[in-house]
């Protein structure tokens, strides 16, 4: 995973927990987008995402 996706992935993250916080989403759609957010972060933090390996998906610069 590259550092653009993964600097993506977080500020999606970062503007579902704002909308959270801010009373803007709630109920089911509140849960759904934080779990979503939860797994974002948390294959930003491992650089690996298992739907790339599946779908064949390298967003990695290659060092040659």
């Amino acid at each position: 995973m590259g550092n653009i996706d993964r600097v993506i992935r977080v500020l999606i993250a970062l503007v579902v927990i704002a909308l959270y916080f801010a009373n803007v989403i709630s109920g089911t759609v509140a849960i759904v987008l934080l779990a979503l957010s939860a797994v974002f972060v948390l294959t930003s933090v491992m650089s690996f995402c298992p739907l790339y390996t599946i779908f064949g998906i390298n967003t990695c610069k290659k060092n040659d």
